[in-house]
């Protein structure tokens, strides 16, 4: 071996070994190498990169032995995968600062999911239904988590984001980036519909004025023990890590006031609401500090949101010169606003930043056609250059542009304005020589003499300037006289630079992105072209969408400038159209129609696709809202548009959903069932689920042999709810967190389904549509408590294959269309017995309680008349019974067995018998009328030696009306004023 190789080798051999990497199934075979794993000062893989392996292995679908996809199987190695994923986030003490910043939406969505999983919180509950105070510490902890997730995400999905320039396209990587994007999306609809509820849970936890525990890694391996290896250490033990109450308000009400404060962009009032939260969360700072045990405060942030409520919520008290500039500007008060910019720049408060903010929104809104703002925006332009100027800043362009024609007006605001931004009696040399400087070259700017000489003889410029500088620079003035200079071209000063092209095209895209009018639209697109032609100008803005049927046609347009027209008409008519801004939508997809009616048939006929949704869409809004019928020039376009059998028109779904919805709404049934053609039935699963749905209500109530339709809407419906082994898989191979598909054995996914069902209004529909999945729901095997509903005989009942549904799904879908239907009517009593049933279900008492007295409240004028029998049914009593006793509310209880067509008296002396109960007791003595009742409480009483009840009880006995020689009719009213009462003091209760 050669010297030079033996060195080589030797220094090869001396370089230190990168260890090898961690790899996730490690974690798995060896029990406290996780632990040991976190402990290093710099772990590889680091935690959240874990977090990820693991939940993309508790996720990743398996293939059976016809190579087909399954779900996940709940195995143990993927309860350990979910489980290590949950010790890792303990670690990192669940801090969302850093799981927010490391994790993707679906991800953390899914840990955070898991942490409620088993944290023993049920799945589907409402979180706004329960009570945290009665839940264990580490349960409550972990619905706020979730809770402050929810509303932090919608807070951070509503920030302009900078988009990543893509590199070279890999159709792999763009798949995976796809699917990860629409299933963010998803998540962010849910989380923003339910941003209330998560609103409300945040609320109700500043009322807990207790310490709560988060999950650590021994609680979460205690939780994962089987129940006998426990050593009697529970959930609510103080074996996690405790958060105090302080430290939950302190972040809840940081949280709280970031969800308000994005609020307030649409309403206004929210900023009063933002800004208390955000005082109370200074308040707490100042008690414990920013940085505690648990949370951490951006102070600059909170500082800064402070500082923008201040502006927003102005008062009285809490006046500055921020929120003065915003009420001067929304009055229009000009006038004091150049004011407030004068004395400003003595004082030196305002930021450069929000100077040239408010300066641009004025340019901004001069250029929208405000003549009067010119004079405005001089005047403040002005204020910030001098201000400029004394802090040694570079003269803004904006001035130099305003300054290229000078008047005596202008001249004399500057001077003003110098003069009273210095005060040369405590102003330092180093201020007195800028202001100096910037009035020379002032005046060696000027051509006209008279506006130089004004400058020369002000008081300032005297005071500023000695002798020998003044006459040097008259001395200059002189050498570029016009006696001398007639025959030299002048030098071009830098004041006369005009803007340059780029400058002037940002101003026009950005008129382009604000302008509605499609004409303006169009002229700034001819100058834009005009001026380049290299650009691509329906690209401006990321907010322009247009779904991918149509963009691939108005891509295809190869005259540049009619392709922008065409993709930015149609674009901002379908986010005005979003907005429910319905003028602006119809001017521009007029515009648009009128445009390609020109050249491209087929674009002509998706305007007029878009315009019949817009005008469905307008309609439901305003006269249909209140129940007018739509013209049956638009019903005939909505049949005609269902009919229509145009080859190669580009067509969007969600107009054929639409028009079904809009006829069933409409109670168009004869045309659904009997006038549809059979080809669109068999094409359109909208339409064939639309005619199921006439047909079916067209029969009820009907006879037996009418029950035809109804099973085939049941087999349709039972097809959709059914679970699919069919699962996609990507194109590398790979298998990425979006769980699998829903099921394709159906017309349509179940999604589809319930975005469907919810665009409908009529109530018969919305009644046979729910009747049918609470009968669904009812069929399963194991299932404990029935829900009621209308027509639920008219549906079969059983299931040939049990296995094949997915009742979890059925489950939740009967809540999310019962929440839905009340939306529509809050005063239809089925459907609230339908919310009761499903809350007494799922062992919510009191929502349950408080649903059933709505349910009777809305049939009898709040109980001042009788509820109907076909209402309160022995079932429904029963029921309430149950929850009045389940919260030891055992009069009620006893009370309410009198209600029943034979009194229960076994179940009412039981309850009586108990004496930890959570209600009134005695005073609900004068709501008992069955006499055998009250007899039975006297001898109670008299039994335990209880006076006071004992006289209570006689009393109520005693009263001539519930004498058992009274007529009938006497007793029957006795007994229903008593009723009346007692509902209508149990409604105060619960509502």
């Amino acid at each position: 071996m050669s010297a030079e190789a033996a060195d080589r080798e030797a220094a090869t051999s001396s370089r230190p070994c990168t260890p090898p990497q961690t790899s996730w199934f490690e974690f798995l075979l060896e029990e406290g190498l996780l632990e040991q794993h976190l402990q290093k000062p710099s772990p590889d893989p680091p935690p959240v990169q874990l977090i990820v392996q693991f939940l993309e292995q508790a996720s990743k679908p398996s293939v059976n032995e016809q190579n087909q996809v399954q779900p996940p199987p709940d195995n143990k190695r993927n309860r350990i995968l979910k489980l290590l994923a949950l010790k890792v986030a303990a670690h990192l003490k669940w801090d969302l600062d850093v799981l927010e910043k490391s994790l993707s939406v679906p991800v953390l969505n899914m840990l955070l999911n898991e942490l409620l999983c088993i944290s023993k919180v049920p799945p589907g509950t409402k979180h706004v239904d329960v009570d945290l105070s009665s839940l264990p510490p580490t349960t409550a902890m972990a619905i706020l988590l979730y809770n402050r997730w929810a509303i932090r995400t919608i807070v951070q999905s509503s920030f302009p984001v900078k988009q990543v320039k893509p590199g070279p396209p890999q159709l792999n990587v763009m798949n995976q980036m796809q699917q990860e994007k629409e299933l963010t999306e998803n998540i962010l609809k849910v989380l923003k519909e339910q941003a209330a509820d998560s609103i409300l849970v945040l609320e109700g936890a500043l009322k807990l004025n207790k310490d709560l525990y988060v999950h650590t890694i021994r609680t979460l391996d205690l939780l994962a023990m089987e129940p006998g290896m426990v050593n009697g250490e529970t959930e609510s033990s103080t074996a996690g890590l405790k958060i105090s109450a302080e430290e939950i308000q302190c972040q809840v009400c940081y949280d709280l006031g970031a969800i308000y404060f994005q609020q307030g962009a649409t309403n206004a009032a929210v900023h009063e609401n933002a800004k208390e939260k955000f005082c109370k969360t200074k308040e707490l700072i100042a008690k414990n500090g920013s940085s505690s045990l648990h949370f951490t405060i951006d102070e600059e942030r909170l500082a800064g949101y402070c500082q923008a409520c201040g502006v927003l919520t102005s008062s009285s008290d809490d006046v500055t010169p921020y929120s003065q500039i915003h009420s001067c500007m929304k009055s229009a008060n000009y006038q004091d606003l150049v004011k407030i910019f004068l004395e400003d720049n003595l004082t030196l408060s305002l930021p450069v930043q929000f100077r040239q903010s408010v300066l641009r929104e004025l340019f901004q809104k001069a250029q929208q056609g405000n003549d009067a703002l010119d004079e405005v925006c001089f005047k403040v332009c002005v204020c910030n250059t001098v201000c400029d100027v004394l802090q040694g800043r570079t003269i803004d362009i904006h001035f130099c542009q305003l300054f290229l024609k000078p008047s005596k007006e202008k001249i004399d605001f500057l001077l003003e304005v110098c003069s009273r931004s210095i005060n040369l009696e405590n102003a330092s040399e180093a201020l007195k020589r800028k202001m100096a400087a910037f009035l020379k070259n002032l005046c060696l700017g000027l051509e006209d003499l008279q506006l130089v000489f004004m400058i020369s003889s002000h008081e300032l410029f005297i005071k500023l300037l000695k002798d020998d500088e003044r006459k040097l620079l008259i001395d200059q003035m002189r050498k570029r006289s016009p006696r001398i200079n007639l025959c030299t071209k002048p030098v071009t000063s830098f004041y006369d630079i005009p803007a340059s092209p780029s400058v002037n095209i940002g101003q026009l895209e950005h008129q382009l992105i604000l302008s509605v009018d499609p004409w303006r639209i169009r002229q700034i697109l001819i100058e834009l072209h005009g001026m380049t032609s290299e650009r691509q100008f329906w690209t401006v803005s990321n907010k322009w969408e247009v779904p991918n049927v149509y963009g691939n046609v108005i891509l295809g347009i190869k005259d540049n400038l009619t392709r922008d027209l065409v993709y930015i008409l149609m674009a901002k008519g379908l986010h005005c159209c979003a907005i429910k801004d319905f003028v602006h939508a119809k001017q521009l997809f007029a515009a648009c129609l009128e445009l390609v009616t020109e050249f491209s048939p087929k674009l002509r006929q998706v305007m007029l696709n878009e315009m019949l949704l817009l005008d469905i869409y307008t309609h439901e809004a305003g006269a249909g809202a209140s129940g007018e019928r739509p013209p049956s020039d638009l019903i005939s376009r909505v049949r005609g548009y269902l009919e229509m059998r145009v080859p190669d028109i580009p067509l969007r779904q969600v107009i054929a959903e639409e028009c079904v919805a809009f006829l069933l709404n409409w109670s168009e049934n004869e045309y659904l069932t009997m006038q549809v053609p059979l080809p669109l039935v068999q094409t359109n699963p909208y339409v064939k689920l639309g005619q199921l749905l006439a047909a079916t209500c067209k029969e009820l109530p009907g006879p037996k042999e009418s029950r035809r339709t109804a099973k085939d809407l049941w087999e349709v419906v039972v097809q959709i709810c059914s679970v699919s082994n069919q699962h996609k898989r990507g194109n590398d191979g790979r298998v990425s967190l979006i769980k699998h598909r829903e099921s394709t054995l159906g017309i349509m996914y179940r999604s589809e389904l319930l975005s469907f069902i919810k665009k409908l209004r009529e109530p018969l529909v919305l009644t046979t549509i729910l009747s049918l999945f609470v009968k669904l729901h009812n069929v399963r095997e194991d299932i404990v408590n029935d829900i009621a509903a209308e027509h639920i005989s008219i549906w079969p009942s059983s299931i040939p294959n049990l296995q094949s549904v997915d009742f979890e799904a059925v489950a939740v879908t009967v809540k999310e269309l019962v929440s839905y239907a009340l939306t529509v009517n809050a005063n239809n009593h089925f459907w609230l017995i339908i919310q009761a049933d499903i809350y007494f279900a799922t062992n919510q008492y009191s929502a349950a309680l408080h649903y059933y007295l709505q349910a009777g409240a809305v049939c009898s004028d709040f109980f001042n008349k009788m509820v109907p029998p076909d209402v309160y049914t022995d079932q429904v009593i029963k029921r309430m019974i149950k929850c009045c006793s389940l919260l030891n509310c055992h009069t009620q209880v006893a009370i309410l067995c009198q209600f029943l067509r034979e009194v229960d008296y076994k179940t009412a002396f039981k309850a009586l018998q108990e004496q930890n109960s959570h209600d009134a007791m005695d005073s609900y003595y004068e709501y008992i009328w069955d006499v055998t009742i009250l007899e039975y409480l006297t001898y109670l009483h008299h039994k335990r030696g209880e006076t006071d009840k004992r006289q209570i009880a006689i009393k109520a006995i005693g009263q001539t009306e519930l004498n058992a020689s009274n007529p009938e009719e006497v007793l029957q009213l006795a007994a229903q004023r008593r009723k009346k009462k007692f509902l209508q003091a149990m409604a105060k209760l619960y509502f």
